[in-house]
């Protein structure tokens, strides 16, 4: 029985989960099994992308025959050769012989390799080069090879008139699929996450450059749809800048979390007595976010994918056989093999008679690149000691340093009050010209009637409008709401700009205001302005509701949700200083910030700006 997905008219996911699978590539161990990924695009031609693994095999066929629906297969697509995405080259070929098989000279050398027994002269083949075009159908496929992400041979494929991105190994993650294909049908951070990045750090995690010189690559390309080869297919934007962001993360080899993970290795339990002390230590002195695993109890996998998540790392080792013990030596060249870097680390050795385990891989620690290793030697003599207790604060001092909090007395109460994200929006009606910004002071001030308030900067467009109108219309984003969108009504000012030029995603309510669609807005309000109060640098503006509508069940944004998810992280490029607004991002180039300076964008004073290097 057929078991695939329509993803959208023209394009089918016809993968299937093995959950039997229980160790992937014969070393990582697997809880919730793999999901292996093929795509179908049906429009007057057909084109087949990638194969899957032997296991899943007669439901990958039982789909394809479905989805094609008598129709032939013109194209297959093949984009990488690891025989979890290739092992059904040969029955494709065998069943359908006409096939055109449009592949890179690379890929053509490993299909050789790996079916000896097949005739490629006397295949259909195109063979492309990176940035070739093929025109299937209405479809144009674009060929953007990834060298070493993570295979030399693989090639990503961009569907340039869907703008759908098929990113081969890019963008995937171990567990099996569960009756749902999309990110968004999940709670991707408790479900997918660690797996995610388990699966990145373990498969891809050593080239991180490759990884980034394609970023640098597709920059610019927007895209509306993203099929990997294993886990869900993403179709929101801010999915796509969520996931996209882990991967600079990742690639970049910057830590995730400021955090401290410590692994051990303990024979007989003083060891694990040790680790178990000094972390309460660590958190009495502040720093509370501490991951512990004992080496032999779990996998190497789980710690390499937590080493690269957090910013610190403490290893416990027992001496064993004049060197260390040997869970903690396969974890330091696993460390060393994927490239791991730019990391605080401190290391303690336990030894009874000959304490071995710091010189031995000392050398192997200071190899890493970027990392910076604690440089007193700590040895604890089969059991702890008051003298290690002292030795331990010390190894505190150095990692608690990157821990230290603002002082309270420096911090705002308002940053601590929960509020959301909304676009207000009125009309200039001398000219006939739609305007909106973005803002954070929405609240209802009455009900019977609903009576709302809403606080705006007095040097604002809008503001101006609204005076002049009486009239306001407010838009309550959703998370999926994007940082264009933000970008658009919040970054820019109209009067310098028709913000609707090219904006098209609205409706017009009952006082013929705008209000954005479902894409973006899970609800809006609009009314007519029955008073108005001046406060400092802001106007209060009070309305009484018209309409009011409930568009979709997404939940609403919040301000401490977009900081988090949606707006984009500032990362250090050079050694020019200038000063980055903690609000919105702009960037002001200068050594000094002028007392009285104004953010062009969000309208905040100098307190809001922090020194950075670009």
């Amino acid at each position: 029985m057929e078991n695939s997905y329509k993803i959208n008219e023209n394009l089918y996911y016809i993968g299937a989960s093995d959950r039997r699978i229980h160790i992937f590539e014969a070393i990582q161990p697997l809880n919730y099994g793999m999901a292996y990924n093929s795509y179908l695009m049906v429009n007057d031609k057909t084109c087949l992308f990638n194969t899957v693994d032997h296991s899943v095999s007669d439901q990958f066929f039982e789909n394809l025959e479905h989805c094609l629906n008598g129709k032939p297969l013109d194209y297959f697509v093949i984009q990488h050769m690891e025989p979890d995405h290739a092992n059904c080259i040969k029955e494709i070929i065998l069943r359908y012989p006409n096939v055109n098989i449009i592949l890179n000279a690379q890929i053509l050398n490993m299909v050789k390799n790996f079916f000896r027994d097949l005739d490629t002269t006397k295949l259909n083949l195109t063979i492309v080069k990176d940035l070739d075009k093929i025109q299937i159908g209405d479809k144009e496929l674009l060929f953007v090879f990834a060298p070493m992400v993570h295979w030399p041979e693989v090639m990503m494929v961009y569907e340039t008139t869907t703008k759908t991105l098929f990113s081969a190994d890019a963008f995937g993650s171990y567990n099996a699929l569960n009756g749902k294909i999309f990110f968004d049908e999940y709670n991707y951070e408790k479900e997918f996450l660690d797996e995610a990045r388990r699966y990145y750090t373990n498969i891809v995690g050593k080239y991180g450059n490759p990884v980034q010189q394609l970023f640098n690559k597709v920059k610019g390309v927007e895209f509306d749809l993203i099929c990997p080869l294993h886990g869900p297919v993403i179709r929101n934007k801010n999915d796509m800048a969520y996931l996209i962001n882990k991967y600079d993360i990742w690639s970049s080899y910057t830590p995730e979390e400021k955090g401290v993970l410590i692994v051990y290795g303990s024979i007989y339990g003083n060891t694990a007595k040790a680790v178990n002390k000094f972390a309460h230590m660590l958190a009495d002195a502040g720093v509370k976010n501490i991951k512990i695993y004992d080496s032999s109890m779990n996998d190497v996998s789980y710690l390499l994918s937590d080493a690269f998540k957090y910013s610190h790392l403490v290893i416990f080792s027992s001496s064993y056989n004049a060197g260390v013990f040997p869970k903690i030596e396969e974890f330091l060249l696993a460390l060393k093999a994927h490239n791991f870097q730019n990391r605080k680390i401190a290391f303690v050795e336990n030894g009874s008679w000959a304490p071995t385990a710091f010189n031995s891989t000392k050398a192997l620690i200071e190899s890493l690149t970027d990392c910076q290793l604690y440089d007193k030697k700590v040895t604890i003599t089969s059991s702890l000691s008051d003298a290690n207790l002292a030795q331990f604060e010390d190894i505190i001092n150095f990692i608690k340093t990157d821990f230290i909090k603002e002082d309270l007395a420096n911090l705002k109460p308002l940053f601590n009050i929960p509020y959301g994200l909304y676009i207000c929006f009125a009309k200039d009606e001398k000219e006939k010209k739609l305007n909106g910004c973005v803002c954070n002071t929405l609240s209802l001030v009455s009900e019977n009637p609903n009576i709302y308030s809403i606080a705006l900067n007095k040097s604002n467009y809008t503001t101006k409008l609204l005076q002049e109108s009486k009239k306001i219309s407010v838009s309550i984003l959703h998370k999926q709401a994007t940082q264009d969108l933000i970008k658009l009504f919040g970054y820019n000012s109209g009067k310098d700009m028709n913000k609707f030029e090219n904006f098209t995603d609205y409706s017009l309510n009952s006082l013929n205001l705008p209000y954005l669609n479902k894409n973006y807005s899970n609800s809006f309000v609009c009314g007519e302005i029955i008073n108005s109060v001046e406060v400092n640098d802001h106007i209060v503006f009070y309305f009484k509701v018209v309409e009011e509508k409930v568009l979709s069940y997404d939940e609403t944004l919040t301000y401490s949700y977009y900081q988090k998810n949606i707006k984009p992280k500032f990362k250090s490029t050079g050694k020019r200083v200038g000063w980055r607004c903690k609000i919105c991002g702009y960037l002001y180039k200068g050594e000094v910030l002028p007392d009285d300076f104004i953010c062009p964008w969000c309208k905040h004073s100098k307190e809001d700006f922090e020194k950075v290097y670009y």
